[in-house]
């Protein structure tokens, strides 16, 4: 195998061909679907004829438009009903394996994968969701597509793209309490800026990263999108293979040791080149919020919202966008801010561990009054974890509504709406004008144990004083 990064080796040994454009034809191994951006690819395939080439590299699952109160079929939403029969109907004419709700494995489309054991290093993974970076995780290359594109890797199995610089991103050294890797990544597309990584793959490394068990991982590939990057990744080591030996999907028997050998050969070689190499420090890392209208908008829990004339030249524009949607003055401190809605979920964060570590800030506490609160798991899978274990008990018992899996208020494509111009502490990864399903509502991101924070004290709030 060729020296090189992971990025390079995986794309070589996947690369079909170059296109008369320029382009790799590049395989892809496993081709995750859900009911958005679905049903207009399956119709695209009936109007030439074509059929799903590999339909046992194809899976499929609902998240996007589920509610997470009421799932009793046929939805009130009737446009989500629609879309739920298209891929039912679509999957069992392709013979696709569908996770549907009830199935005991349905979920966010990010968060099932991982956790059976589909995603595996050095795979190409594609699906028709921005935040397929997730997956990167694994030591995958892992690329958010549109709907066309679905049709493509349907119809063909691959796609046509153009190859990625790559940029080694180091963070080296101890998180101090109440920083996450929520923080971290948020961090670095505060640093980077969210148009950072355009043109480039994110390598994240150095010993923070290698600390971190595989779902903050994960927090952190997720993300990479929100900082330009098509997609990001951490080299495989033995916390990848602990989390992934026995799952459903994972090589078993000898397979399981062939399947190891191969996965260290994948790793980024010690004299790799790379594009560029950007290091942080753990310890400058404070927990992190955003204020404006993009995920690069972000300051410690100390800081003020920046004054405009302190923000380099490029960024004031946007940055006084962000003053008038949000109803913000420069040099107010962000701690204090008053909180509608705290939503603890979505594929950045609705995860076991994520569930876990906000419970711990829960137990024996109440939630303000007038504030919304609730959690989402990411999965069937995750909720009966959660549930075994009592989660789901302490956020009851401290005022959190305990919800059914689903992407639920990220992206506010089913009943969980923001209300006019309420202001929610969320744990997902977008923030942009009207995101959380209302036109006027106002996302501030930031770790589950810092929503929790916030809505404890029914305004943004500094984690640390609860450890």
């Amino acid at each position: 195998m060729s020296k090189g990064t992971l990025f390079d080796k995986v794309w070589d040994l996947h690369a079909v061909g170059t296109l008369p454009s320029g382009q790799t034809q590049l395989f892809i191994g496993l081709h995750l679907i859900h009911e958005v951006t679905s049903p207009q690819a399956f119709a695209m395939l009936r109007d030439r004829n074509l059929n799903v080439l590999f339909p046992d590299r194809t899976v499929a699952t609902v998240d996007h438009i589920v509610p997470t109160e009421n799932q009793a079929r046929p939805f009130a939403d009737v446009l989500a009903e629609e879309m739920m029969r298209a891929l039912e109907q679509s999957c069992a004419e392709h013979g696709i394996r569908f996770y549907n709700i009830g199935s005991g494995n349905q979920g966010i489309v990010h968060v099932i994968a991982p956790e059976q054991g589909l995603t595996q290093p050095g795979m190409t993974i594609a699906c028709g969701d921005s935040h397929t970076s997730t997956h990167g995780a694994f030591g995958a290359i892992a690329f958010g597509i549109g709907t066309s594109q679905v049709r493509d890797v349907l119809a063909s199995q691959t796609l046509a793209l153009s190859k990625l610089k790559v940029r080694r991103i180091e963070v080296n050294g101890q998180l101090r309490p109440g920083v996450y890797a929520k923080d971290v990544v948020l961090h670095i597309i505060r640093k980077l800026g969210v148009k950072g990584g355009v043109g480039y793959a994110y390598e994240y490394a150095g010993t923070t990263i290698e600390a971190m068990s595989m779902e903050e991982r994960m927090t952190i590939c997720n993300m990479s999108i929100e900082g330009g990057a098509r997609c990001g990744y951490v080299n495989p080591d033995a916390v990848t293979y602990d989390y992934l030996k026995d799952r459903d999907f994972a090589p078993k028997g000898e397979n399981w040791e062939k399947a190891i050998a191969w996965w260290d050969q994948i790793r980024s070689d010690t004299d790799a080149v790379y594009d560029d190499v950007i290091t942080f420090d753990a310890a400058d890392i404070p927990p992190t919020v955003t204020w404006g209208i993009t995920p690069g908008q972000g300051i410690g829990v100390d800081e003020a919202i920046p004054d405009p004339g302190h923000l380099p030249e490029g960024d004031r524009a946007i940055a006084q966008e962000a003053y008038r949607y949000m109803e913000f003055t420069p040099g107010t401190p962000i701690r204090g801010t008053k909180v509608d809605v705290c939503f603890i979920g979505s594929c950045t964060n609705g995860r076991l561990s994520d569930l876990r570590e906000a419970a711990k800030f829960a137990q024996g506490r109440k939630v303000a009054e007038g504030v919304k609160a609730f959690v989402v798991p990411g999965s069937e899978r995750v909720k009966k974890a959660a549930e075994a274990e009592g989660l789901d008990r302490i956020f009851q018992d401290a005022g959190f509504e305990w919800r059914e899996a689903g992407c639920s208020m990220c992206l506010a494509m089913n009943p969980d709406k923001l209300q006019g111009n309420q202001i929610s502490a969320s744990s997902s990864n977008r923030n942009f004008k009207g995101r959380q399903g209302s036109s006027t509502g106002r996302t501030l991101l930031m770790s589950p144990a810092m929503v929790v924070a916030a809505a404890i004290n029914g305004t943004v709030a500094d984690v640390r004083e609860l450890i």
